[in-house]
């Protein structure tokens, strides 16, 4: 199967929290992942709070950050997802951010998996959702 992952589920495969072993499971088989390279920002982003709410260490949130690199997903540019991205932002309002993983799994014709549920309530309700998987929905 092909899916795009966002930093989300990309999280739960280092941080033990809710949904942890159902994102681990993209890793167990042999899926096709994909993400905008933006990932790799916002995943930044969530081991930087970790860190400031002292759930980790500087060192700890280095050694993770340098982890997620090599893991078997391909990025894909966020400045060619841009402007669709854009565009379903303001369609189903919700941030820009959310919606470049939407855009290339919508360009892909994959999965945008999430773990997300306010996002994914969202889009679930409209006529992207085929777009879209829960994290927990995962085969």
């Amino acid at each position: 199967m092909v899916y795009v992952v966002d930093a989300s589920v990309a999280a739960k495969w280092f941080v033990e929290e809710a949904f942890s072993d159902e994102a681990s499971r993209l890793l167990d088989e042999p899926h096709e992942l994909h993400a905008p390279d933006f990932l790799l920002v916002e995943f930044d982003n969530v081991l930087v709070k970790r860190i400031r709410r002292k759930e980790m260490s500087v060192y700890e949130g280095d050694q993770i950050r340098d982890a997620i690199r090599l893991f078997p997903i391909r990025l894909h540019p966020f400045r060619t997802l841009l402007r669709a991205s854009f565009e379903i932002a303001n369609q189903t309002k919700r941030s820009l951010y959310d919606c470049l993983y939407l855009t290339l799994a919508i360009s892909l014709e994959a999965e945008m998996v999430t773990a997300d549920f306010r996002f994914y309530q969202e889009i679930r309700k409209g006529p992207l959702m085929d777009y879209q998987r829960w994290v927990e929905d995962l085969p």
